[in-house]
């Protein structure tokens, strides 16, 4: 990140990676303005993460907004739900990147009479054939590009992301101590940010009936079975279950189970041993394409965040949907997650799992 006199705007949710990226921006000599995007209340007692990123300004001597995102939340908080009614597994951090922090965090941009904009995702900005490209962070194992793979090729332009340059977390807190900032001992935050505690189980239950999906049907009793149809057990909602899990199923069996598909119709649960829950193959839609690819290319495939990836060889069917053959089988690839094309650490596309 080459130091510069540039404006930009930086999206503080209050914790310490956001922190950080804008504490990093003021040293390499941008003019920073922060803004807090209310999505939902705060999840958690005494949660108020927007004093908190208030906090991080003042400690930087930076200008901050507040912006009430609140409505175009709510979509992803009905995918979420519709997602689970639909026996698939929802990626909220996806979906939000693209359907609200982004378009909202421009929006401000664009208002305020900046071109660049910034977060604390650990990703990092790359060139390929002279044009703009997202790459994985430094820090594999906290790297943040999968959730941003669909991101317009025009918002990267414009995008700058700090903190992917940094080894993890580690450094980014001693940085944050080194500054002194507010937020250099904040907890890690939790895995759904609108879900209080993380128990999507309960939060699905009180959502039951309050949107136009299958609620009640996917948290109704329904068979568990063998991938030859023979019953296993019951359980108290498909809901419950997400492709590719081990605990929790409450069968006995003499080897591992893994849940390897989900029918929503028949509300059955069907599982297998591990290598019943593998996939050579799969196909993707609603692609989104940052980089030019041909029509058949090879690539790295990650299948969730904390995939590594695996080769494969991916095939476009149109403009929305490709396909994807792995040179070995691949874990549980679940229908709703994405799939992730990469060319070494460069990102090229993806889109979402279907079958």
């Amino acid at each position: 990140m080459a130091e510069a006199t540039h404006k930009v705007v930086v999206a503080l949710s209050g914790g310490v990676d956001s922190a950080v990226a804008a504490a990093l921006l003021c040293e390499a000599g941008y003019a920073v303005h922060g803004v807090f995007l209310r999505m939902h209340e705060a999840a958690g007692e005494g949660a108020d993460p927007a004093a908190d990123a208030r906090r991080v300004t003042e400690a930087l001597g930076i200008g901050f907004d507040v912006v009430d995102a609140g409505e175009a939340f709510g979509r992803v908080v009905d995918y979420f739900a519709a997602e689970y009614a639909a026996g698939r597994t929802p990626n909220p951090c996806a979906r939000c990147n693209v359907w609200v922090k982004f378009p909202t965090l421009l929006s401000v941009a664009d208002r305020l009479g900046v071109r660049l904009v910034a977060t604390g995702h650990y990703a990092r900005r790359a060139q390929r054939d002279s044009a703009a490209a997202l790459a994985r962070g430094r820090c594999r194992h906290k790297d943040q590009s999968y959730a941003l793979f669909a991101l317009p090729p025009a918002a990267l332009e414009r995008l700058v992301l700090p903190v992917g340059e940094l080894s993890g977390k580690d450094e980014t807190r001693r940085i944050a101590r080194r500054l002194g900032l507010p937020a250099s001992d904040r907890p890690e935050s939790q895995d759904v940010c609108f879900i209080p505690d993380s128990d999507y189980r309960a939060y699905l239950a009180r959502r039951a009936g309050q949107a136009a999906v299958r609620h009640d049907t996917a948290l109704a009793p329904g068979p568990i079975e063998d991938m030859s149809g023979a019953v296993l057990g019951t359980h108290d909602g498909y809901a419950h279950f997400t492709v590719g899990q081990r605990r929790g199923l409450g069968v006995a069996a003499s080897e591992p189970l893994y849940v390897t598909r989900i029918d929503p119709d028949r509300r059955a649960v069907v599982v297998a041993p591990r290598d019943g829950a593998a996939s050579r193959t799969l196909t993707a839609g609603g692609a989104c394409w940052q980089q030019d690819v041909p029509e058949r290319f090879d690539a790295t495939v990650q299948v969730r965040y904390n995939h590594l990836g695996a080769p494969a060889r991916v095939r476009r069917i149109g403009d929305e949907t490709f396909d994807v053959r792995f040179d070995e089988p691949v874990h549980a690839p679940a229908p709703g997650q994405a799939a992730v094309c990469y060319d070494g650490d460069v990102l090229l596309g993806g889109g979402w799992i279907e079958a």
